[in-house]
């Protein structure tokens, strides 16, 4: 098996089956909203669906990256995934497709819009592919072999600093990055894989003309913590597990960005209530990975069924709102009771 193959099984095995990578830090249940005892409207009213890059989903659900490759497992976790998704009215990011450039048998993994016929789809590679031997081409060949939405360039130098075998020239990307953005007919989202986004970042972005951003900040699964059970020196692994913005402060800081860019929340979002606290907090969508991956490895029903608990979640945080639709949430903050989090 090729290198970055097996790597992929790494990852999925190590995610799916130690109980310690998921940091679960509770961020955002530091956050607390306004009850209404009188709600004033019907459960059965209200709306939860959005529409996001000119599609209709049934309620503001992503399934974060995860994998792909051309193991047999590999293949049906995307499968299943996508069949999920499709069936519930939600959105779908892949995991890296680096290993599609580099082995032609991982593609049936990534050939998922027979699966997923008019959901929202997203590509993704390693943004720091661009600096070692990655271009615009192979952007499109990632975009076309999935027929994507949009494409997610993943930026990970926590993760490629601790992994045995990282690639960490992270020099110059935003002169790259811009590249690709102005070029590719489909929008480019960045996002984190787990250690969240700067002001200083999103200054960077949007200099590249980019206007999406996951903020993906900590607070869930620790790449650093999986990368250091993967390593015969898994010291500096550990000691970087819990090392990033939590999800919610990263949202906060990108209140005086919210006109220039859509932003993502994803990283440790385990619950409908936290996809709220995450929508009041100007996110537009909300990723999940995690909780969907040992789902993913019985069937497309059991992925369906907990994306339905979420949704179920959603819709009685909206009613316990008083909020009929998203959009009635969507950057209120003073549904916050908590001072320190306006």
């Amino acid at each position: 098996m090729k290198p970055i193959n097996q790597r992929k099984l790494d990852h999925i095995n190590i995610v799916s089956e130690a109980g310690n990578i998921d940091r679960r830090q509770y961020y955002f249940d530091r956050i607390h909203l306004t009850h209404r005892a009188l709600p004033e409207i019907s459960l059965s009213q209200i709306d939860p669906s959005i529409k996001f890059m000119g599609k209709t989903l049934s309620f503001p659900l992503l399934i974060s990256s995860m994998t792909g490759g051309s193991d047999p497992e590999l293949v049906k976790i995307n499968r299943n995934l996508a069949v999920a998704a499709e069936a519930e009215g939600i959105a779908f990011a892949v995991g890296s497709q680096r290993v599609f450039l580099s082995d032609a048998a991982a593609r049936e993994s990534f050939e998922l819009r027979q699966y997923a016929p008019t959901t929202l789809l997203f590509g993704n590679l390693g943004a720091v592919q661009l600096n070692y031997d990655m271009g615009f081409a192979d952007c499109e060949a990632v975009i076309k072999i999935l027929e994507a939405d949009a494409l997610y360039l993943h930026l990970n130098p926590l993760q490629e600093a601790v992994q045995p075998e990282g690639d960490t020239d992270f020099s110059s990307l935003r002169s790259k990055i811009a590249v690709i953005v102005q070029t590719l007919k489909q929008p480019v989202v960045i996002k984190e894989v787990g250690a969240g986004i700067s002001p200083e970042d999103v200054e960077l972005l949007l200099a590249a003309g980019v206007k999406y951003v996951d903020v993906a900040g900590c607070g869930g699964t620790s790449w650093s913590k999986v990368e250091s059970l993967r390593s015969d020196t898994p010291e500096l692994g550990e000691l970087f597990s819990d090392w990033g913005i939590p999800t919610p402060v990263a949202l906060r800081l990108m209140k005086p960005y919210r006109h220039e860019v859509k932003l993502i929340a994803s990283g440790g979002i385990r619950s409908g209530i936290d996809m709220a606290k995450s929508i009041i907090l100007g996110a537009s969508l909300c990723g999940v990975a995690r909780p969907f991956l040992n789902p993913a490895r019985e069937s497309a029903d059991a992925v369906r069924a907990v994306i339905r608990s979420f949704k179920k979640e959603f819709i009685t945080t909206l009613f316990l709102l008083g909020a009929g639709k998203v959009g009635d949430i969507k950057e209120n903050e003073g549904l916050i009771l908590d001072e320190y989090w306006r």
